[in-house]
Parts: C-alpha cells; structure tokens; sequence
C-alpha cells in the first residue's frame, strides 16, 4: 500500500512538470522578437533645434492696492474687470475719528501759533527771556507737524489707481477692515496692465546655456489647444529659482541633489487679448536654426568608441559604417555637418514582435 502511494506522488510530480514546461512553452513561443532593416535617405531641409519649458503668463505692470492707514473701507469705488486710468478713485475709507482728530490739531496749531507770537512781542522788549522764548517756538512747531501727519492721514482715506489698468479679481468689500503694514499690508484689489504680458518659464541647468535675449519661442495654452502663440526671450536669470549659491554648504548640497532650474522672462505677443494672468503656458524656445542642410531620422544614428555613424548601403548592396559630424537635433532628426552627401541610403534596424499562433498546425492526413 505504501509503494502505491509513492507512485501516486512521483506520477503527480511528473504530471505537474509537464503542465508547467508546457504554459511556459504556450506564453513564451506566443511572442517572437524578430530584428528587421529599412532603408532611408539622407534630404537636404531645415533644422530646428528647441528647448521645451513650462512657464505662467503674467502681465508686465501689476499693483496691488492697500491702504497706508488702519481703517474701515467706506466705499468701493470699482469693480472685477473694470478698467481703470492712473490718478481715478478707487477706494474711499471711513474718516469720522480723523476729522476730529483734524480739528483738534488745527486747534492745536492756531493756539500755540498765537502764544508764540504774542511771546515773541514781549520778547522784543524784554518781557520774555530767550528759553521762554524757544519753547513757544518748538510748541508751535510741534502743533504744525502733528496736523500735517493728521491731514496725510485724512488724505489717505481717498486711494487712487497709481497706472492704467484693469481690476483683477474682487475687490474688498464696504465695512471691511484694512491695516497699514510694511511687511504684509492687506491687499484690497490688483490693478494690471493687461496690453503687455509676460512669460516667467522654468529651464534645467542641462538647457539654459543654450538658451539667449532674443531668441524666439512658440507656446500653447490649454484654453486654446489648436491655436499657437509667440513669445521672444527677454531676460535670463543668473541665478537658479532656489538661490541655491548664496546658501550655505548644507543647504546648498541638498538643493543640487535635484535638478537646477533657472527662470527665463518671455515678452508676449497677445494682439487677441486672449491669454489671462496666470495660464500655463507651454513652451519650445528656437535655440537653433539652419536651412539647407542634411537631415536624416535619429534612429539612423549611431555611437561607438570611435564615435557617431551611421549604416550606409551602397548601390551593389554592401554596407558600410560611416563616420559623421553631428549638428542641430531637430526633433526627431538630426543634423549631419559632414560624412553624407543628399540621397545616401542609410540602413535602420528595428525590433519587431510578432504574435505566434499557440497551437501547431495540424498535419495533413495521408
């Protein structure tokens, strides 16, 4: 009985080899990768070589409006959207405690003022005596100093548009309350010159050196996906978007672990007036351009210890590995400086998959 059920054991085991050799069989022979050649030519065209970047659009003159005084907004003189010229009301604040305030310091001014003039007589006939004299002179200095910072104060109340331009986004509203700051001082609306925009773009370390004032750039926008726009480079950064030189070694060394970005500033040509503040924009800057050149796909390129060649078939069929001089990549080709000449015929090898039937042909009968 024991035998017998070794031999249920060893029939099992064999049993579950021949499923396992047999599913690797059916999933490996179900794929075969099989290298294939074409032939290209060499053609004579223009190269294009861009760098991509992502940047936003935002309008070259911007302001954000706040007040000088703490105070209560009274009146909101403009709206969302609504355009604006320089030196046009915007906001009026509430001024009720400043006007008494104002009242009291020109009360102030015109007391001390009649003191010291009234001193000042005695003074001349030997009535006063010079520290009586000073005194007066610096009260009613005083008086006047204080009612010029009362009437700035009471002048503030009314805040004026400081440029052209469109409100962005809703202002504060009436009975708010708005703080004078230096640091952080509440923001009551954003004025922007929306005739001229600009692009502030992320470029890597490994591309900014291609990059110069001047060269032109092609971008989209999700809003309008089929339509292209333009843009001119206008300022390059010195410095990376982390400041990382001007930290100290730790921080420095932790910054350099990613990668470098540095900003780039594109002027923007918008005559449609349909980009808006904060767009993403997509782009490719042209850091190189040449007409009449040899181009041919990237895929025929190769590298080796020697450096770049490529394949070239000759009329009787033989090939030959050439040696080439690189030029501008343009994307999906490159630039051939020298080595072809227009037409060369140029091998391309590629893999192709092919499915594989799972079950064999099944043999004639005789």
């Amino acid at each position: 009985m024991k035998i017998k059920n070794n031999t249920y054991k060893i029939l099992g085991i064999i049993l579950l080899l021949i499923l396992v050799g047999g599913g690797y069989y059916y999933f490996a022979g179900s794929k075969t990768t099989e290298v294939q050649q074409q032939t290209v030519s060499a053609r004579i065209g223009k190269a294009l070589a861009t760098v991509s970047a992502t940047g936003t659009i935002k309008p070259v003159n911007s302001v954000e409006i706040s007040s000088k005084i703490t105070a209560l907004i009274k009146e909101v003189k403009v709206k969302e959207n609504e355009i604006v010229k320089a030196g046009q009301t915007l906001v009026i604040l509430e001024d009720k405690e400043l006007s008494t305030k104002l009242d009291q310091a020109r009360y102030k001014v015109n007391s001390t003022k009649t003191k010291y003039e009234r001193i000042k007589k005695l003074y001349t006939i030997g009535a006063k005596s010079d520290q009586e004299l000073e005194d007066a002179e610096l009260d009613y200095n005083t008086a006047v100093s204080s009612y010029e910072g009362v009437m700035s104060n009471v002048e503030d109340t009314i805040i004026i548009s400081p440029q052209d331009g469109v409100v962005i986004g809703e202002p504060l509203t009436a009975g708010t309350l708005v703080a004078q700051g230096v640091n952080n001082p509440k923001v009551i609306m954003k004025i922007a010159d929306l005739s001229k925009k600009q692009i502030t773009a992320k470029v890597d370390e490994t591309d900014i050196g291609k990059v110069q004032v001047g060269q032109k750039a092609t971008f989209t926008v999700d809003a309008y996906a089929n339509k292209t726009f333009e843009a001119i480079v206008s300022n390059i950064s010195q410095t990376d978007i982390n400041d990382s030189w001007s930290k100290d070694s730790t921080s420095s060394s932790s910054a350099n672990a990613g990668v470098i970005y540095y900003n780039v500033t594109l002027d923007v040509d918008d005559i449609e007036g349909l980009l808006k503040p904060a767009m993403t924009a997509r782009l490719n800057i042209n850091v190189g351009e040449r007409d009449n050149v040899i181009l041919i796909p990237l895929a025929a390129l190769k590298t080796n210890n020697e450096g770049q060649y490529v394949i070239l078939q000759k009329e009787n069929g033989i090939t030959e590995n050439v040696k080439v001089e690189v030029g501008l990549y343009s994307g999906e080709e490159v630039e051939i400086k020298s080595g072809l000449n227009e037409g060369d015929k140029l091998v391309v090898s590629y893999i192709k998959q092919q499915e594989k039937s799972s079950q064999q042909t099944p043999k004639p009968r005789i």
